[in-house]
């Protein structure tokens, strides 16, 4: 009950994480009370270029501090996106993800590694290497390089949405509406 007031009264558990970051202080101890009642861990000076997208909420999501995210992230339940400070280690350091990445339930990626952008990472994915732009991630890092992705993360709200930088927009192209639709009556 205090956390939903406590949210309610900053505007949301994101606005406390830019605020935690940019302020410390209460919101810093706030933001950490929030991570920790969600079994999870979104490192305050973890930086995003929009608001990312997470389709089960933060639970049980874990991105280091010093990561790096960029526009329109799609990610999952159980992701971890972590640092590696092992300091003879190759990979030392925290990933850096490109723009319009999606980022499965499960998705492991660790160390100094860039993701490009338009990058799809497989549920339960291991990565700890570069992978370049429009590409899917399989497995232990497997990269299948593909022409392009659709990324986008979509709702049905009584008519078709996606999200984009922190909002989600009405899906306009008859193409995509059409998939869609075919999906939801089970065709």
């Amino acid at each position: 009950m205090l956390e939903f007031f406590i949210t309610k009264l900053i505007g949301s558990q994101w606005e406390m994480k830019n605020k935690a970051l940019n302020r410390g202080g209460i919101y810093l101890k706030l933001y950490s009370y929030l991570q920790n009642r969600h079994g999870s861990s979104i490192a305050h000076d973890s930086t995003f270029k929009s608001t990312p997208c997470f389709p089960h909420g933060i639970k049980s999501i874990f991105i280091s501090g010093g990561a790096r995210i960029g526009d329109n992230c799609v990610l999952f339940q159980q992701v971890t996106i972590g640092s590696n400070t092992l300091i003879d280690s190759k990979g030392f350091g925290a990933p850096t993800i490109g723009d319009s990445c999606y980022i499965g339930a499960g998705a492991k990626i660790i160390g100094n590694v860039t993701i490009g952008d338009n990058v799809r990472v497989g549920a339960n994915a291991v990565v700890f290497r570069d992978v370049p732009d429009n590409s899917l991630v399989v497995g232990t890092g497997k990269v299948i390089p593909k022409e392009q992705l659709n990324n986008r993360f979509y709702s049905y709200p009584g008519k078709w949405v996606y999200f984009d930088k922190g909002t989600f927009v009405d899906e306009t192209n008859e193409a995509n509406l059409d998939t869609l639709e075919g999906y939801r009556k089970g065709k």
